[in-house]
């Protein structure tokens, strides 16, 4: 296997996600920051954040799979969550997201509350790195 997925026992226990994925071989991939636009740029979910986290995930995924890859190939995702996003939605983001990860081994993953995104309207943003075996 080119990647493994591990939490050590001396570091706060994990909720969806590895503290460490270490790739040993293979191609990396680098997905740039999807947002929730659809193919033409137009916003989807305007003010709906669980709508906006679907097409993320719909967009990382199709990003990843054009690559060559597939979603259980990401190892690293950093998401961006406006500060407007009531914390109280997260488990939205989290149940959205366990359907699209390979929860079993989940990615090293980091959570990040801005300002504001590059568009108004836009209230995540997530961006990958996929390893691939060959």
């Amino acid at each position: 296997m080119s990647k493994e997925f591990f939490s050590p026992a001396t570091l706060p226990p994990p909720v969806g996600y590895s503290h460490v994925a270490k790739v040993n071989k293979g191609t990396l991939i680098y997905l740039a920051g999807q947002v929730s636009s659809d193919a033409s740029g137009a916003l989807v979910g305007e003010g709906d954040f669980e709508a906006q986290v679907e097409r993320v995930f719909a967009n990382v995924k199709i990003a990843v799979e054009t690559a060559g890859g597939t979603m259980a190939d990401i190892v690293k995702m950093n998401v961006y969550l406006v500060a407007e996003v009531d914390q109280a939605e997260l488990p939205q983001f989290r149940a959205i997201r366990d359907r699209y990860v390979n929860k079993q081994q989940p990615p090293a993953s980091t959570l990040v509350v801005v300002s504001r995104l590059a568009r108004p309207g836009w209230l995540i943003e997530i961006e990958a790195i996929a390893a691939l075996d060959a």
